[in-house]
């Protein structure tokens, strides 16, 4: 056994905290002062949502309204539209610091043009499967390649005078059941995989705000967790910010005023007058813990300058070219290519571009969900770029309407649908209006849909019939607020038939010529705004023929979008079904098929893979991501993305696969992380199974060499690593070089590898770099649970790099 030689304890933690927070002392006393001239329904109002996304003005004490705007890709309030940038997990697969604080530097002034003092962001919850609908919002599976990417993104933010807010604390790693299940995390697991990003957000960005998650964590929820938020985040790690609920998050007002909670939002359901006033007459809460919460907030805004100066600044625009060149550029360097056969890219000759994305820049859902000024899809990047040499074979190009070919039953004697309106949700008893409507496309916003119908509470149902001439293949798009269904010969074919705002859905249908097809639609408003669209279209494959006919390439843009990947819900680890058999449809008409593929996240290439010559995984590349896309195909630059997660060959070989879900029997929903810190690639090492795409992993158009590894002991606990890279190839490209520490002899068990260190460098073809990394005592302590601080024990640890946690040609030793 190695005896243990350091620590990074208490001891060494109260160093730093002198940098742990921008508040000063002055600031500090200044909110105590305004404090004690607070009334105490001032506080206790104080401490919730003025708005959904402001906090209140108090004039007679110089406090103005504060507003706070999602989310980590932009920002979606108090302005109808925004920079879109793209999603956390490409910023992350970027592995480009001075790039991520550009990024925050974009999101901050972005703020600043709308009057935004606090955006709600980064994320950066642990990637630990692919079915999370909000891994897209986040940075990956490594603890330290997430924390670090926080850090710049931070920093940037911050440096414009907006507070970033560190999301969501902590283990809310799944969108299934979010609100009731607890993540059961072991205490060394939390210390070394879920509250890294955390503590150097705090100790080292000094980030501003701190958001609870909505889960239980060992059995108590987030924003009731004394340990968590006290114990932790403020005595341990020194915070001095703003700690505030995720939205509908807190349970409690005891709990939650007690555990450490400055802010409940959007509103104070809990933490309001009702509710703590006889709590602090009971002595269950006292107004000394109210008084904290408000200093908290008012120190923090002191700190920023936010009672003494106008936050808007309209010297900004809200289309901000700074903002749109950063995400230009995030784009760029965070596309991954994962599969280049036979060299098809950069593309020769001529191209057809096509699929459900080529026309569209998609994105997840929810708080990440940012609506655009303006957007280049990956049909008009290559459109400007191939000029001729481009075929545009998209959905509006292949596919042809095909409602009006819709009659009102069987009779065909009628065109259009029968409509039946109820006044009702639930389409029961008699329609009190039945009548003929050509289409089915609906916004009534917030009123009635017809004469004498309340705005609210109604239903309506829509028949019609279809028959093709010939055999065929239909696409079917439906969406709606609130619940729609789709039944076609009374067979349900999809819908989201539930209280929601807008969502969609698209499947294929194939269909036999002179066959009759009954579809029925059906549709329920609850409450707030109604909306209903139906649409059939018919693909004309002929005419896809003889386009793929006259191209040397196929580009085929396809993937999940906020439909099916955001937030609130999980999603599959596949593609859709009739995505699948598209692509496999094209690669039998033509051979030289390039998938682009968005997601938030690995999927289930083993349907596919084959199909496709090259595949480049270009996630939600944000408003501009069809340029950088474009400019990637074409060899204008080389792909330099590098995955930040490992991909699965299937969903059953990944570490969690056993412990994603519910697996304790309790009262409660828990699941228990029983894989402990051996979550994505470290999980992989340790079980011996290889996934399909290996973290780190991302091809080039170049090549490059490592080589001349020294490791020189630079300190007790340091280490600092040099190694040459050249550029062997015949472009000019960055490469990401990885650097891994492994501890050969440990008292507990570790894996057998963790990233330590990056470095993104650039290099013209035939340049050589001399590359150094400085690997400190984080790098090579682990968290001891008898000592409940993290140790460093002596020995022998192995230094490994290279271009991917799978391809590591250096190799050295050092002593400790």
């Amino acid at each position: 056994m190695k005896k243990k030689i350091g620590g990074i304890g208490l001891c060494m933690l109260w160093s730093i905290l002198t940098c742990a927070q921008t508040i000063t002392p002055q600031a500090e006393q200044r909110a105590k002062d305004i404090v004690t001239k607070m009334t105490l329904q001032e506080k206790i109002e104080y401490i919730s949502g003025y708005t959904s996304f402001s906090l209140r003005a108090i004039p007679r004490l110089g406090i103005p309204e504060i507003k706070l705007a999602d989310g980590p890709q932009g920002i979606r309030n108090h302005a109808p539209k925004s920079t879109l940038y793209p999603s956390g997990i490409l910023s992350a697969s970027t592995w480009n610091r001075e790039l991520l604080y550009k990024l925050g530097q974009g999101l901050g002034q972005d703020a600043k043009a709308r009057g935004v003092n606090i955006l709600l962001g980064p994320g950066v919850n642990i990637y630990r499967a692919p079915l999370c609908g909000r891994n897209f919002e986040y940075f990956g599976e490594d603890p330290y390649l997430t924390g670090e990417t926080a850090k710049q993104y931070i920093l940037g933010v911050q440096s414009e005078g907006v507070i970033a807010t560190i999301k969501h604390f902590a283990g809310n790693n799944q969108e299934w059941s979010r609100h009731h299940a607890s993540s059961d995390i072991d205490e060394r697991t939390l210390q070394e995989i879920y509250f890294p990003a955390f503590r150097k957000a705090v100790q080292e960005a000094n980030v501003g705000a701190v958001m609870n998650s909505y889960n239980l964590l060992n059995g108590v929820h987030a924003t009731e967790h004394k340990w968590l938020n006290i114990d932790v985040l403020r005595n341990l790690w020194g915070f001095e910010g703003i700690l505030m609920s995720d939205w509908t998050s807190v349970y409690s007002a005891v709990g939650a005023a007690n555990a450490g909670l400055d802010l409940e939002m959007p509103k104070g359901r809990f933490m309001n007058l009702e509710n703590l006033l006889p709590a602090i007459k009971a002595g269950t809460v006292t107004e000394e813990t109210i008084n904290l919460k408000v200093q908290h907030i008012l120190q923090t805004l002191i700190a920023y300058g936010m009672l003494d100066k106008e936050q808007k600044d309209s010297n900004i625009a809200e289309d901000n070219p700074f903002s749109r060149q950063t995400a230009l550029e995030l784009a760029r360097e965070g596309v991954v290519l994962l599969k280049n056969e036979g060299d098809l890219l950069p593309l020769k000759g001529k191209t057809a571009v096509m699929g459900p994305n080529a026309n569209l820049i998609p994105t997840g859902g929810g708080s990440g969900f940012v609506t655009p000024f303006s957007t280049v899809s990956v049909a008009q990047g290559l459109k400007e770029l191939k000029k001729k040499n481009l075929l545009l074979l998209t959905d509006d190009v292949i596919y042809e309407d095909i409602v009006h070919e819709f009659y009102t039953d069987a009779n065909r004697q009628m065109k259009g649908f029968k409509a039946e309106y109820f006044k009702n949700k639930t389409l029961s008893g008699q329609p009190e209006v039945i009548r003929t409507e050509s289409s089915v496309d609906y916004d009534w916003g917030y009123g009635a849909p017809l004469d004498g119908f309340p705005t609210d509470g109604f239903s309506v149902r829509w028949t019609a019939c279809y028959m093709p001439q010939t055999d065929g293949q239909l696409k079917l798009h439906i969406g709606g607020d609130d619940g729609y269904r789709l039944f076609v010969n009374d067979k349900h074919i999809t819908g989201d038939w539930g209280n929601h705002s807008y969502s969609s859905r698209e499947v294929e249908l194939p269909v036999e010529g002179g066959k009759e097809y009954r579809f029925r639609i059906e549709f329920f408003d609850n409450i707030s705004s109604a909306i209903i669209r139906f649409n059939a279209y018919s693909l004309n494959e002929a005419k896809l023929r003889q386009g793929l006919a006259k191209v040397d390439n196929v580009v085929f843009c396809t993937g999940f979008n906020s439909n099916t990947e955001g937030e609130g819900f999980d999603r599959p680890f596949a593609l859709l079904r009739y995505q699948e058999l598209f692509i496999k449809k094209i690669a039998s008409m033509h051979p030289n098929v390039v998938v682009v593929l968005n997601a938030g996240g690995g999927v289930d290439f083993t349907n596919w893979y084959d199909a496709a010559k090259a595949i480049l995984m270009a996630w939600y590349p944000g408003q501009e991501g069809g340029q950088a896309i474009a400019e990637i195909l074409t060899g204008k630059i080389s792909p330099s993305g590098k995955l930040p997660i490992s991909i699965e060959r299937k969903w059953e070989d990944n570490p969690v696969h056993g412990s994603y879900y519910e697996n304790l029997k309790a009262e409660i929903k828990r699941v228990d992380y029983s894989e402990g810190v051996f979550v994505g690639y470290r999980g992989y090492d340790r079980s011996g199974k290889e996934p399909f795409y290996p973290f780190g992993y991302g091809l080039s158009y170049t090549t490059f060499a490592y080589s001349n590894m020294a490791a020189e002991k630079t300190g007790e606990h340091q280490v600092t690593v040099s190694f040459d890279i050249e550029n062997t190839g015949k472009m000019d490209a960055s490469e990401v070089a990885q650097v891994y520490v492994h501890d050969i002899q440990s008292s507990v068990p570790r894996p057998l590898k963790e990233l330590k260190g990056y470095e993104k460098v650039f290099l013209k073809k035939g340049e050589k770099k001399r590359v150094s990394v400085v690997l400190d005592e984080d790098a090579f302590s682990f968290y001891d649970m008898n000592q409940h601080r993290f140790v460093v024990e002596k020995g022998d640890f192995e230094i490994l790099v290279g271009p991917a946690s799978s391809q590591l040609p250096l190799k050295a030793t050092v002593e400790l």
